[in-house]
């Protein structure tokens, strides 16, 4: 069953899709970097926070089978790594994300929004399980939603 809360949030998240402007992926990550709603970072948890969530994140997401498969050649550790970062820097900490740009790293993956969602719902099951608030949940989706024009590549 899908998490009672998902469809607000995604609708939520969803909603800075039609407003936002379309730029490249490192404009689009310094825009969001500088564009960080105050507070996030901190209601986040600062860095230890974040850390904790991904740990969960992706101890969940490579164990679900709608999109498991997707991570199957993936190294969690550092794909928890480099979400940390990612997150941090967008939720205005001190990090620097220097993986690939989305488009990049999930150009030969088929993920289509089906699958986009299915990760929705498993970073909202994280972020309960981390006690992190709901509407500090929205903030950080409305910073993620943006990406899916570069990781769903299978219209």
């Amino acid at each position: 069953m899908t998490h009672p809360k998902t469809f607000v949030a995604l609708a939520v998240a969803l909603s800075s899709l039609l407003a936002a402007p379309a730029f490249s992926e490192p404009a689009a990550a310094a825009a969001a970097a500088t564009a960080a709603p105050a507070g996030l970072y901190q209601a986040l948890g600062e860095k230890a926070g974040i850390t904790r969530l991904m740990d969960d994140f992706v101890n969940r997401v490579v164990k679900d089978p709608r999109i498991g498969n997707h991570f199957k050649d993936t190294k969690p550790a550092a794909l928890k790594e480099s979400l940390t970062d990612q997150v941090c820097q967008l939720s205005g900490g001190p990090c620097k994300y220097e993986g690939a740009d989305m488009k990049s790293a999930h150009a030969d993956m088929d993920i289509n929004k089906g699958h986009f969602n299915a990760l929705v719902e498993v970073l909202q099951v994280s972020m309960d399980a981390q006690g992190i608030p709901f509407a500090q949940q929205n903030r950080l989706l409305a910073l993620l939603a943006p990406m899916h024009r570069d990781v769903i590549t299978v219209r």
